[in-house]
């Protein structure tokens, strides 16, 4: 069995965007978490300059197929023009 994969995924909004993209990761939350395998994914910081979304994935097979579905391609695509710079994910 392998060990939970851990990530903090941090999003830079453009200037007067900060409310949807929070939004758009609301909506991204509430499909996630239904995905086989998350253990977490919430917002744990959400300032005017970024918000930050903690990740916990029971497997990195559970955490490709995240990678692949369609919340995950939906969110980018709400978020493609919001954002200032790329998301940076991270392991903490």
């Amino acid at each position: 069995m392998s060990a939970p994969i851990d990530l903090l995924a941090t999003f830079i909004p453009n200037d007067g965007e900060f409310f949807r993209v929070k939004l758009a990761l609301e909506i991204a939350i509430d499909e996630v978490v239904n995905e086989p395998g998350c253990i977490r994914y919430e917002l744990t910081e959400a300032t005017a300059d970024k918000l930050v979304l903690t990740e916990r994935w029971a497997s990195q097979e559970d955490l490709d197929k995240h990678s692949k579905g369609t919340a995950l391609q939906d969110l980018n695509e709400s978020l493609s023009a919001l954002l200032a710079e790329p998301v940076k994910v991270e392991k903490p």
